[in-house]
């Protein structure tokens, strides 16, 4: 499948991140990919050195752009709030929310999704690992919302684990249209427990055996 020239911003939240930041975010930042695309970063009110290195990344990377979510909405399950504001800041036709830590592979990984997306795909959910970039499509975006739910829990343990994290849903990236963004973002935080979270588990566990 070919590219089709789409333009992406890759929106992801961080607190106390400063490490990571100088590390990571420079890989996002160098995608050998042609078409306009941009890094949207919020800062959740960090109190390292957070600010002081989006201050000099943006002096060498003009598409790098950053906001940030004031301190009185700091809060464990405000990164959806975050999110949102990354979203509202977008104009570009694909979202992708990510976090720090979940570093791409290679230069190629941004051409690697566009290359994925079909023109009837509303979601896609990308998984990394030494074997390389696994990457899965829906045509609907309530088809994928279950992932979603679970692994985007208020009480999950985020993106961490690598047990079956195929298999169990735990992807590193989410990917939709701009105009499904808000509609994804609605599935976030939801405090799921007990017998609606077990649901959710086995049925994604049994979805991505039969995929």
């Amino acid at each position: 499948m070919t590219s089709t020239n789409r333009s992406f911003s890759v929106i992801m939240a961080v607190y106390e991140n400063a490490r990571e930041l100088e590390s990571n975010l420079p890989v996002f930042l160098t995608q050998e990919y042609g078409p306009k695309y941009r890094v949207i970063v919020v800062d959740e009110s960090s109190t390292d050195d957070t600010e002081d290195v989006l201050k000099l990344q943006k002096q060498q990377y003009s598409h790098l752009y950053t906001t940030f979510l004031p301190k009185p909405y700091r809060h464990v399950t405000q990164r959806k709030l975050a999110l949102t504001l990354g979203v509202k800041a977008s104009t570009n036709q694909w979202i992708i929310l990510t976090d720090i830590y979940s570093v791409p592979a290679s230069a190629e990984w941004l051409m690697q999704i566009d290359e994925t997306i079909s023109s009837t795909t509303e979601v896609l959910f990308g998984y990394s690992s030494k074997k390389g970039l696994k990457l899965q499509t829906f045509d609907q975006l309530e088809d994928g919302v279950r992932l979603v739910r679970k692994t985007e829990r208020r009480r999950a343990d985020g993106h961490k684990g690598k047990l079956l994290r195929y298999l169990r849903g735990k992807y590193d990236f989410v990917a939709v249209p701009a105009s499904r963004a808000h509609d994804l973002l609605r599935y976030y935080e939801q405090d799921i427990r007990g017998l609606r979270l077990l649901g959710l588990r086995i049925s994604v566990m049994f979805h991505n055996l039969i995929d």
